[in-house]
């Protein structure tokens, strides 16, 4: 009988990708969720382009119709919300957070692989509806009675396949934030008391708790949108008896604090860069861990500021909240600020994109501020000040934040170090275009251009200004390219690494690049919430106890 022999490098090849599709390793799972999540990053991104060649003139140029730009713009926000930054920030938690407790790997390893694995599968159902005759056509947010018009919503099944895959991300979504907690209040190593934990954790944590307690809800909306399109129910169509702002409430409960899901990692990857970069401890480290649980708890008071319009809310209450609220974060900011002050910069690329995480987070905190006035929300709600808001605080924020933390701890991933040259090449193109693509949009807002629209009069006065906005788009486009490159040519020939490249505080410093599958051979005594400082400097005590 005939046998067939593998080549040697087919065989390890083959074994090599049985291994990470079959893998409960905490680190390769969070590798696996980066990968996925920037395949998706480039999809929306793809998208986003789409968007905006659109818009950079008056009239309809590249997409046929406006039924097709509207199914181009849903589906771009919600690609880029719920497949990549919030399982982005995911996958950096799954492969930092064992380690920066001393934990050898996540509390369900076979739980946290299928959370995984829900992603790619959800992203498949969402972006077929391009296949399958429409996709959901009706805004992220597809407010009914909107969602619930077959005609209107998608000429397919787009917006029930937009249903079907955000309950899977969010099913996902719960079950990763019960692995986080569990592993979180279990799995610590000893001495790893709560108040000398990581900022990255604790930001982990309070995520995972917004998670828990916000994605049911909105899942119950899904639902009865579902069942208003498919079943014969009347939960939102106001022609039948139902609410429409009942909706808005249930779908902004869950998504404002969706924000804080989409930011609170990214504060606490800046948290762990900033002192390493300045050779400082985080200012006021107790100040920072109230303020992120305080952020958590407020999160839940200010859903309806996203209704100020709809005149079926309280305002004075839901605008005293949003201002409030704003306090905790510029605690944060006052924090992050005085750990740069009088440290001993070093101007790597994570620092670079953490100072652009915190001067463009700003710029989005500050525009939120002005919509939280009831009076000027009127003026400028769902015009295109809001998407200039929305983007300096998802894509400023996050999404600098999540290139910071890339260029940070792919040596500890990876073994290896990203070219500098092309790191810093990559963050002047991407914050250029950004703020080139997104500042714009203020004016654009406070000259009344709405936003969802596929076109607009040439005589409104806002040509100049979009086409700069689509110029900056295709720049942040071209700013992925050094990046793509570095990625490949590190992992090929990139400079080794060593255990601790940028001299770091917390416990993922204390094992090899790549750490092992057991991550830890030894754990140095924590006393501390920098133990491989103390271990390094030879510190017996000090510190947050």
């Amino acid at each position: 009988m005939a046998t067939t022999t593998l080549h040697p490098a087919a065989a390890t090849y083959k074994s090599g990708l049985y291994e990470w599709l079959t893998t409960t390793d905490h680190k390769k799972i969070g590798i696996m969720y980066v990968v996925n999540s920037f395949i998706f990053f480039f999809i929306g991104g793809l998208l986003a382009l789409g968007v905006r060649a659109e818009l950079a003139q008056p009239g309809l140029q590249f997409l046929t119709d406006e039924h097709l730009y509207n199914q181009v713009f849903t589906m771009h926000a919600t690609v880029m919300i719920f497949l990549f930054i919030i399982p982005m920030l995911a996958g950096f938690g799954n492969y930092i957070v064992p380690l920066q407790i001393g934990a050898p790997d996540m509390a369900f390893p076979r739980i946290n692989a299928m959370s995984l694995w829900m992603l790619p599968l959800a992203g498949v159902i969402l972006l077929s509806g391009f296949l399958l005759g429409g996709t959901a056509a009706a805004g992220w947010t597809s407010y009914p009675p909107l969602s619930e018009d077959r005609i209107l919503a998608s000429t397919g099944p787009g917006q029930d396949l937009w249903i079907t895959a955000l309950i899977l991300i969010g099913t996902s979504s719960i079950l990763g934030s019960i692995n986080f907690l569990v592993t979180i209040f279990k799995m610590r190593a000893p001495g790893m008391t709560l108040f000398r934990m990581p900022i990255m954790v604790w930001t982990v944590l309070v995520t995972s708790v917004l998670v828990m307690m916000a994605t049911p809800v909105i899942t119950s909306a899904l639902i009865m949108l579902f069942i208003d399109r498919n079943l014969g129910g009347h939960f939102f169509d106001p022609s039948t008896g139902g609410n429409a702002v009942l909706y808005q409430n249930v779908f902004w409960f869950y998504s404002h604090p969706a924000v804080y899901v989409m930011v609170l990692p990214a504060m606490g990857m800046i948290s762990e860069i900033l002192p390493t970069f300045s050779r400082k401890p985080l200012f006021g480290y107790k100040a920072f861990v109230f303020a992120t649980a305080g952020i958590g708890a407020l999160g839940f008071s200010v859903w309806a500021h996203h209704m100020f319009t709809t005149g079926a809310v309280f305002l004075p209450f839901f605008s005293l909240m949003t201002f409030l609220i704003a306090v905790p974060t510029g605690v944060k900011m006052f924090n992050w600020i005085f750990t740069l002050v009088r440290g001993q910069l070093t101007f790597s690329t994570p620092l670079l994109f953490a100072l652009g995480f915190l001067s463009m987070f700003l710029i989005g905190g500050i525009n939120g501020a002005f919509s939280a006035s009831v009076p000027v929300d009127y003026a400028l709600h769902d015009t295109y000040w809001v998407v200039a808001h929305l983007h300096y605080v998802l894509f400023g924020g996050s999404a600098f934040g999540v290139f910071a933390g890339l260029y940070y701890w792919f040596p500890k991933m990876t073994g290896r170090m990203l070219d500098e040259t092309l790191g810093k090449i990559q963050f002047v193109l991407m914050f250029i275009g950004f703020n080139l693509t997104f500042f714009p949009m203020h004016v654009l807002g406070l000259q009344g251009m709405p936003r969802r629209i596929a076109d607009y009069a040439s005589g409104a006065g806002w040509n100049d200004l979009n086409l700069a906005a689509t110029v900056g788009g295709f720049l942040i486009a071209a700013s992925m390219l050094p990046f793509l490159w570095n990625v490949f040519v590190s992992l090929r020939s990139g400079k080794i690494a060593g255990d601790d490249p940028w001299e770091g505080n917390t416990l993922e410093w204390a094992t090899s690049s790549p750490p092992p599958p057991y991550n830890f051979d030894r754990l140095p005594e924590i006393r501390s919430e920098r133990p491989v400082f103390d271990q390094r400097h030879g510190h017996g005590a000090g510190g947050h106890k």
